[in-house]
């Protein structure tokens, strides 16, 4: 049987890139949308999976007037009012109790994404929880960012510190249960995060490549969904590009080597297909004017597949 046989999907772009240090994230999106794998388009492969797709095209962002600013965090106007925009958007998909596809934009998304995400689960009465897969820890605030940029402070955000424009989103903080979220994949952490995972006591919501190279990836991403199945309302899924070894994924902004391999970046969607548990998934950070022959591009549109139950047999 296919796996998304009777389940509706629906697509949102979100086409912001001003939270990183480079441009080009916020061309991911079109990127994705209308590559070809194989001849077809990512829109045609999902419903060749079984799902109903409807493209809800993109989010309206409200982008900066000028690019160099000093503030820190930077551009964080522009940032709650495109947050209000992309929750508006996003709603409309949880409305229609259609699975979201978010396709971004750099890793800043996360902060309206999943704050739209976890309202809409708290108005149900239920917590959500988190698998966050990344090179980086994206838990600094704006006294720990060595840059200002917000694509590096989301996952702070969510955990209820920094900007109050920004935790405060949508009435409340924090938006994540610490204790429902797990991090794969971290190999490039700031001195201040260090310090925040430790004092937020998170250590062991980390699977490190330190920890996958001792332990294996299945073995990490395993307990990482144990982790975050334990949340009554299942668990979104938030997958930066740059996770992966710049040798497969060479298209994005951040680039850290010794990541994910192309298979363990599919192994890790595969068992969290299989899991049931996901009821969200975001892929971030996919930098056209940097990529090779496309072929981040198109990994990133395999990976949705895989996050939707594509498997090799």
């Amino acid at each position: 049987m296919l796996p998304g046989i009777g389940k509706k999907v629906g697509i949102l772009g979100i086409p912001l890139g001003f939270g990183a240090g480079k441009p080009g994230s916020e061309l991911g999106v079109n990127a994705m949308r209308l590559s070809k794998i194989r001849g077809a388009q990512l829109e045609e492969h999902i419903r060749a999976l079984g799902y109903q797709v409807t493209d809800h095209g993109d989010a309206k962002i409200v982008n900066p007037e000028a690019s160099g600013t000093c503030d820190n965090p930077k551009h964080l106007a522009e940032m709650v009012a495109s947050s209000q925009n992309i929750h508006r958007s996003l709603r409309c998909i949880l409305d229609n109790h259609e699975i979201p596809i978010l396709l971004g934009g750099d890793h800043a998304i996360a902060i309206p994404t999943f704050s739209t995400i976890a309202a809409h689960y708290r108005a149900k009465g239920e917590e959500i929880g988190l698998i966050w897969f990344d090179a980086h820890a994206d838990i600094n605030t704006p006294e720990t960012s060595p840059s200002g940029n917000i694509h590096g402070m989301p996952l702070a955000v969510l955990l209820g510190h920094g900007r109050p424009e920004l935790t405060g989103l949508f009435g409340y903080a924090p938006k994540l249960v610490p204790q429902y979220f797990a991090h794969i994949g971290a190999r490039d952490i700031d001195e201040g995060e260090r310090s925040q995972i430790e004092k937020l006591g998170l250590r062991n919501n980390f699977f490190t490549m330190s920890d996958i190279d001792m332990r294996g990836m299945s073995a990490c991403v395993a307990d990482a969904i144990s982790i975050a199945s334990q949340a009554p309302g299942g668990f979104a899924v938030t997958f930066d590009v740059d996770g992966i070894d710049p040798r497969f994924a060479p298209g994005s902004g951040t680039l850290v080597r010794g990541g994910a391999t192309y298979r363990e970046a599919h192994l890790t969607l595969e068992m969290i297909a299989a899991s049931g548990g996901m009821r969200s998934f975001e892929i971030v950070e996919v930098n056209p004017l940097l990529d090779q022959s496309n072929i981040t591009v198109e990994l990133a549109c395999e990976l949705v597949l895989s996050a939707l139950g594509k498997t090799i047999l």
